[in-house]
């Protein structure tokens, strides 16, 4: 009989691609993953090919909300009866941890941003200074850490530099390789009214939170008459744009989040794939968004804002351009270069570095992460 792994989350399961990848590898090593995440006023019925288990929580943010999500997960899990623990970010961490001593469990922890410098946190100092004192009480601690990019996982050593576990393995989120390129579907532009010569970006993430380029992008938007631009997903930025759309006739369109699948064709059918985070906060100063990764598969080029780690992978593979400065005039510089280069060209580079920027090419360290922790005892 497989060995039962717990998953926890704090999202509601549906779109978090991470997560279902991870667990298909979980899978695929003869564990059995046990989701834990929590049903929103949103949540729409589960489609997740695991066992999953969703809390309602009688709090949906703030202090009330996160305090309602440790006690929900702690009660979860001493009800799931499991052989291993896998905690998703900070705010899962602390029910996993006492869980897992206390039956004596293997944990990993993947940490999927540098939560402590989250934009949430930033001007809030007692906010932060809670998380930072739970991350320093447990992470020291921890025999198997993992993380989404090389950034982070420095930033970690030199915060915790004699932790159990040393410097975390790095798993960056990227989809899993395909057999063949994505393609684009002129449906998209026709569902969409998209003209068929217009310039067609788009910009899109599961939460498109403050500071995540999205004013910037609409800003753009506003200065360049024959550019639409699709906003795709959930979060502050995306609900701000939700409000712009209808000054700007039909040109901003503005889409919930989708089942992978079908975003991957709608991605492929833009011309660019802009990731405009702005690098006000440290989270974002060291982010690798997964879109980026999104973006090359589905073969178009990347305009982005001169991240660390999103700057060098677009100009190693050179699969873009990088903007100067965040300004209207700055982010159409940098889209007018990708758009004089030929579709076909992009789809040529895109190509190389896809075979090589994928999933199967990280996994490997997730079963490290699990044989890290079951060899700690």
């Amino acid at each position: 009989m497989a060995k039962r792994i717990a998953v926890l989350v704090s999202n509601d399961l549906n779109h978090d691609q991470r997560v279902l990848k991870t667990c298909a590898t979980l899978a695929a090593e003869g564990w059995k993953p046990i989701l834990i995440g929590r049903e929103m006023p949103e949540s729409k019925a589960l489609e997740v090919p695991f066992e999953a288990h969703r809390m309602r929580l009688p709090f949906q943010r703030g202090a009330w909300f996160y305090a309602s999500l440790q006690l929900g997960l702690l009660r979860a899990l001493k009800r799931a009866r499991v052989d291993a623990v896998w905690a998703n970010d900070l705010d899962t961490l602390l029910p996993a941890f006492m869980v897992s001593r206390a039956q004596g469990l293997p944990l990993v922890y993947d940490s999927h941003e540098y939560f402590t410098e989250a934009a949430g946190l930033t001007g809030r100092p007692f906010q932060r200074g809670v998380w930072l004192r739970l991350e320093r009480a447990i992470f020291p601690r921890l025999a198997a850490v993992i993380t989404v990019n090389d950034g982070i996982a420095d930033a970690y050593l030199e915060r915790y530099p004699n932790a159990r576990g040393g410097r975390p393995l790095v798993v960056r989120n990227m989809p899993r390789k395909r057999t063949q390129q994505v393609e684009k579907s002129e449906r998209w532009r026709q569902r969409l009214g998209i003209p068929e010569h217009a310039p067609f970006l788009i910009l899109q993430g599961a939460y498109l939170d403050k500071d995540r380029g999205v004013v910037q992008a609409v800003n753009a938007l506003r200065e360049q008459a024959s550019w639409y631009l699709v906003v795709v997903g959930a979060g502050e930025e995306w609900e701000w744009a939700q409000t712009q759309a209808d000054a700007l006739e039909g040109r901003l369109i503005v889409l919930p989040k989708m089942p992978f699948d079908a975003l991957c064709g709608l991605t492929a059918s833009a011309d660019v794939g802009l990731s405009l985070d702005q690098g006000v906060h440290g989270n974002y100063v060291m982010s690798l968004p997964n879109k980026l990764f999104d973006y090359i598969h589905a073969g178009i080029p990347v305009v982005a804002s001169p991240i660390a780690e999103v700057t060098r992978i677009i100009e190693w593979w050179g699969i873009g351009h990088v903007v100067q400065d965040s300004t209207p005039a700055g982010i159409a510089a940098a889209v007018e270069v990708v758009l004089a280069q030929p579709r076909t060209q992009w789809q040529s580079v895109c190509s190389k570095a896809a075979h090589a920027l994928h999933w199967e090419a990280e996994e490997a360290n997730i079963v490290q992460a699990l044989n890290q922790a079951q060899s700690a005892g």
